[in-house]
């Protein structure tokens, strides 16, 4: 049995061994198995995304949309009519009349002239619409300054301007006396839309040149569109006009026309038309 006793302690012991490392092995293989099956459950398709997170109220926290601002629509604007009234018909409020458009008939007379209820030198007749339009100047006037005006000439007929006009002339000479006054029938005070306005009482510069440095002057130059009327003949715009500057000279246009002249800077009827200088006559 002595011969016995070893040999079963060395099958025990081998036995033994064996039974750890195959207790090792199911251990290893258990662990392996685990930590695959997690990473394949880590990345399996079909994922819930996380849900976002509360905020303090306890609604889901949202990027808001930036909403759109719409462009604004744009106004037209309005194109002023140039051929609302006639350039030529003498009736018209708009007649341009120059040394190279004269009246057409030369002794046209307005049917509608009427007194000038205005303080004057000599009597006023103006076309009715033109006579209101120079009551209402004059009381703004005195109204805004506390100062007065009158007229000095206003309507005058063919005849009439036959005669003014060769006064200039033995005066000044025909050259002088078209730089300062229309020969007949080329005259816009026979429209009965023209006036020549002077200070009342009258300081001397009556149908002058000087006249322009009146608060008078300077009031009409800067207020007189309001009642449809612009200065006619402006100092700079001789070439264009055929006139020296006549700062007491205004002419009725409609407040339309007047308005829309005053607003673009336009100072003559013949640049706001279109129309051909006129420095001299034709013939």
């Amino acid at each position: 049995m002595s011969d016995l006793r070893p040999r079963n302690r060395t099958s025990r012991l081998v036995r033994r061994r064996r039974t750890i490392v195959v207790t090792s092995i199911v251990a290893v293989a258990v662990l392996v198995a685990v930590v695959a099956a997690v990473a394949i459950a880590v990345a399996a398709p079909g994922k819930k995304a996380p849900m976002p997170v509360p905020s303090a109220s306890g609604s889901a926290t949202t990027t808001p949309t930036a909403t759109p601002t719409p462009s604004p629509t744009p106004t037209p604007t309005p194109t002023f009519n140039k051929s609302a009234q006639s350039l030529d018909d003498p009736n018209s409020y708009w007649v341009v009349v120059n040394k190279l458009r004269p009246l057409a008939p030369s002794d046209f007379a307005a049917a509608d002239l009427v007194e000038v209820p205005v303080p004057y030198v000599n009597q006023p007749f103006l076309r009715q619409v033109a006579s209101d339009a120079v009551v209402a100047m004059f009381a703004a006037f005195h109204a805004e300054t506390g100062l007065s005006m009158q007229s000095q000439s206003a309507y005058r007929s063919y005849s009439t301007q036959v005669r003014v006009y060769q006064g200039w002339v033995d005066s000044l000479g025909q050259a002088g006396a078209d730089l300062t006054s229309a020969r007949p029938g080329y005259s816009e005070h026979q429209t009965g839309l023209a006036i020549d306005i002077n200070a009342l009482p009258d300081q001397g510069c009556a149908l002058e040149v000087c006249w322009g440095n009146t608060p008078h002057a300077q009031w009409l130059h800067a207020q007189a569109w309001r009642f449809g009327f612009i200065v006619r003949y402006p100092g700079d715009k001789t070439p264009i006009t055929g006139y020296e500057s006549e700062p007491y000279h205004l002419r009725y246009v409609g407040v339309q026309l007047a308005t829309e002249l005053h607003n673009t800077g336009v100072t003559t009827l013949e640049e706001f038309f279109g129309l051909p200088a006129a420095p001299d006559y034709a013939k």
